[in-house]
């Protein structure tokens, strides 16, 4: 479909990176149901923070498929290179700047979208991890900091000239935060200034949504993300959608549970069952939407703390859930 150095992307589908969220459980769940590239949680760029457990579970990309994308967070050029190199050394193949996180504690440290207040930072930024590493560097922002400060489009035709392979743009300004519709006219206007590969992101949530964006902004591919929580099937359903034209069946309630299943199996096994069960909540709790008694099992799903109970408990919930719906 489209190429960001030396990898070939056969989707138009991506999955953004979310901060507790894309973690590589779910980046290999949704690489196996049809997202073409997934990019790493945020890493922050201070590599003296590295020996924590959060971030050795960021940095763990075993069996991962490629292209490992990950993505560093920063305002420093120096520091911003250091981890590249790093990551680069870690087994990362893509590596993604952060410029479009809205979050307070990363912008206070004038990083995420902080930094589209100063271009000149930004540049000085893009130029260190260019240079630093001989992969591909792609480059995730937003609009602008504010409605009255809209400068993406001059920031993306910087960033291709710096060397910049692909580009993914949220509708919004930093002001924003999710609120309010994505505009995707500015992306719009951003295709008309690089040819680097450009990904259209925010409020994607449905098949149609996917090729309404694309064909509005002449993006090369959608970057989902909150939509996929609770919904990892959707890339596959946007996928056939833009490939024929036709609305895919909505995943099965025995399939729904297969992947319930497995995922909260894959949460346990890859951070230990204390950890484990506690981010699994999240998990489980998105996929609830597709049940009826799904919040009163949440409720009670969360006061569980042993991974045995937790995957008894849920596999009980579903085979009464399949059960009924027979």
């Amino acid at each position: 479909m489209f190429r960001i150095g030396p990898y070939s992307i056969n989707s138009k589908v991506i999955l953004a990176p979310m901060a507790g969220i894309t973690d590589r459980p779910f980046r290999q769940l949704c690489r196996r149901l049809g997202a073409g590239m997934t990019v790493s949680e945020m890493v922050i760029s201070d590599t003296t923070f590295w020996k924590t457990r959060k971030s050795a579970y960021r940095l763990d990309h075993t069996g991962e498929i490629t292209p490992r994308s990950v993505q560093i967070a920063g305002a420093d050029p120096v520091m911003m290179a250091e981890a590249a190199r790093m990551n680069a050394a870690r087994g990362a193949q893509i590596i993604d700047i952060n410029m479009g996180c809205p979050a307070k504690k990363v912008c206070n440290r004038a990083a995420g979208s902080a930094l589209m207040r100063e271009p000149e930072l930004v540049k000085e930024i893009l130029e260190a991890v260019v240079k630093a590493v001989d992969l591909p560097v792609t480059l995730k922002m937003r609009t602008g900091w504010c409605h009255d400060s809209r400068n993406a489009v001059e920031l993306a035709r910087m960033a291709q000239a710096i060397g910049i392979q692909a580009l993914a743009v949220h509708g919004r300004t930093r002001a924003d935060g999710y609120r309010g519709d994505a505009e995707y006219d500015t992306i719009m206007r951003i295709r008309d200034v690089i040819e680097i590969p450009l990904f259209a992101n925010g409020d994607i949530n449905s098949p149609k949504k996917a090729k309404q964006v694309l064909d509005e902004t002449g993006a090369d591919a959608v970057m989902i993300g909150r939509a996929a929580q609770g919904r990892p099937w959707l890339f596959r359903e946007i996928n056939h959608y833009l490939q024929t034209e036709q609305i895919l069946p909505s995943a099965s309630l025995n399939e729904i549970s297969q992947i319930m299943q497995q995922h909260l199996q894959e949460l346990h096994l890859f951070y230990g069952e204390l950890l484990g069960v506690k981010i699994s909540r999240k998990h489980i709790g998105w996929y609830m939407q597709h049940f009826e008694q799904g919040q009163a099992f949440r409720k009670h799903f969360n006061t569980i703390e042993s991974a045995e109970l937790q995957s008894s408990a849920l596999a009980e919930f579903l085979a009464t859930q399949c059960r009924t719906a027979a």
